[in-house]
């Protein structure tokens, strides 16, 4: 089983912060799975947890972990 790691991302707030972050995502852990709660500026994927959030860093945001 693939772990799945969730973060808030406050500054995520329309559509194409969305779209954004889901490329960025997909391009930096290919075959990742990338649920995304805009309301709730949660997001989670699944795959290395340290690249997945460089990732988001890269694309411009400030990712907050949240734990189980």
């Amino acid at each position: 089983m693939t772990e799945k790691n969730t973060f808030i991302i406050n500054d995520m707030t329309c559509s194409h912060c969305e779209a954004t972050l889901r490329k960025a995502l997909q391009h930096a852990l290919p075959g990742t799975e990338v649920e995304i709660d805009l309301s709730s500026h949660r997001l989670t994927f699944t795959g290395d947890k340290a690249r997945g959030e460089a990732a988001i860093a890269d694309a411009g945001y400030t990712p907050q972990a949240q734990t189980a």
